[in-house]
């Protein structure tokens, strides 16, 4: 995927999202237009504490941004207190993936990024 396409959504349903007319079925990270696995190994020592993978700051997460959203599939994801604490300068948005699309599309920028079930979606500084 180029970096300088628009990201359409094409449809989210609990465990999946269509972006571009592919689906994917697990947590995926867009940065800058370019889709990718979300990196959760580094957050799964805190499984048992939240009952699944929270989203913590020893992941990879885009903050080189000046707007943030995590989708939190339909509600499930936890974000930890660190994450939230971090954003400072960056505009965070933790909501259900449902709003956070909705979020993206009346905002949109060529230069996106995004964690999907759990979405984070972010506008690039560069």
């Amino acid at each position: 995927m180029q970096g300088d396409k628009a990201i359409r959504f094409d449809g989210f349903s609990f465990g999946s999202i269509r972006i571009d007319r592919v689906s994917y079925d697990y947590d995926v990270v867009i940065d800058r237009g370019e889709i990718h696995k979300r990196k959760k190994k580094a957050s799964k020592k805190y499984r048992e504490a939240f009952g699944h993978t929270p989203l913590s700051l020893e992941e990879e997460i885009p903050w080189k941004c000046h707007r943030l959203v995590v989708g939190t599939g339909t509600g499930a994801l936890s974000v930890m207190q660190e994450v939230q604490a971090k954003h400072r300068k960056v505009e965070l948005f933790i909501v259900p993936t449902e709003q956070a699309i909705e979020l993206l599309k009346q905002k949109p920028s060529r230069h996106q990024c995004h964690l999907a079930r759990n979405l984070l979606s972010q506008k690039s500084t560069k």
